[in-house]
């Protein structure tokens, strides 16, 4: 375990123990902050069903609380409990992208905290890539939050000194994975009606998922 000038523990990704995953699991169990970096940026994950942890992340961040917050899970299991069905149309696109880049908007499942959803009954997924997101994930058991490590109106952090830089011990526990790519955000695909809606292009270009069913046609 690694620790920087404030006293606050940086982990190192490579190798990550197990001591340090179940440390970052008390961590927000408790109600806390980790920082981790994801296929895009740097990441603050809580737990979403925690009420008072979400208020902290918004505090930190000092986001607006009409903006939603973004979400991973590593599994089917997990959606479902944030989801309350998986639309059709989003099955292909769930075996050709995830895990990935892309971003799903679903309609929430009723219990969900309205800080999460900003009061929207939606719900935005993705299924990381990123190797420690998913060793994180899967220690902690459940979905995580994952929006981007950054005070808002600041660029979102793509390593961990950038992390320290906006946050200085404000963080918990951060996860030193390296720099991440960071060029753009995931891909956010909604619905309107029964048909997709691009609600922003990211590192998958829109393009790409409209190929996607233009391959199922011709076959």
């Amino acid at each position: 375990m690694k620790y920087n000038e404030n006293g606050r523990h940086t982990v190192a990704y490579q190798p990550c123990s197990m001591a340090d995953l179940n440390r970052a699991v008390a961590v927000l169990n408790g109600g806390g902050v980790v920082a981790f970096p994801t296929e895009t940026y740097y990441g603050l994950a809580v737990d979403p069903l925690n009420p008072l942890a979400l208020n902290h992340l918004f505090s930190l961040k000092q986001r607006d609380i009409s903006k939603p917050i973004l979400t991973l899970v590593d599994d089917r299991a997990s959606l479902s409990s944030l989801a309350q069905d998986i639309p059709i149309i989003y099955e292909p696109l769930m075996k050709e992208f995830w895990p990935g880049p892309l971003t799903l908007i679903f309609q929430a499942r009723l219990n969900l905290p309205t800080l999460l959803t900003a009061g929207t009954s939606t719900i935005g997924v993705r299924h990381s890539s990123h190797p420690f997101a998913r060793q994180l994930l899967r220690a902690f058991g459940r979905p995580l939050t994952a929006t981007s490590a950054n005070i808002s109106g600041y660029a979102a952090a793509v390593d961990a000194y950038e992390v320290k830089t906006q946050f200085g011990s404000k963080i918990d526990v951060v996860f030193d994975g390296g720099r991440t790519p960071g060029t753009v955000g995931s891909t956010i695909i909604g619905l309107e009606g029964d048909r997709l809606k691009l609600i922003r292009e990211g590192v998958i270009p829109y393009r790409d998922i409209l190929r996607v069913f233009q391959k199922l046609e011709s076959s």
